[in-house]
């Protein structure tokens, strides 16, 4: 993939400088491999699908505990449930994590011939 531009709400940006595989540690040891993901050093946020989530073979389901609502993501070994993490969400609705960097990633731009 070569450099691609990505439409925001303030207009084009050259946002997208690579793709490949991701692998992603959540705080409680919970690793996603995502293979296409986009590559970009401008972006100080990252949105993990649904899909995947459950293309890693865990589950997902929503709790409210104490007024807050969480999203569990689950593991189900011997048809015994296991709670892998908890995320909280923001006012908005969406839920949050934070995640460190452990690790560099070397990025390749691909041009079709």
């Amino acid at each position: 993939m070569s450099n691609a531009h990505v439409n925001t709400i303030s207009g084009s940006s050259k946002l997208i400088e690579g793709s490949g595989r991701a692998i992603i540690l959540l705080p409680k040891g919970t690793e996603f491999i995502i293979d296409d993901t986009l590559y970009s050093t401008k972006s100080q946020r990252n949105l993990l699908s649904f899909k995947n989530i459950r293309l890693n073979r865990y589950h997902i389901e929503t709790m409210n505990e104490k007024n807050v609502e969480y999203l569990y993501i689950t593991s189900d070994e011997c048809g015994k449930k296991y709670v892998l993490e908890r995320l909280p969400t923001f006012s908005s609705g969406l839920y949050y994590t934070c995640i460190s960097v452990i690790e560099s990633h070397v990025t390749t731009n691909q041009k079709c011939i």
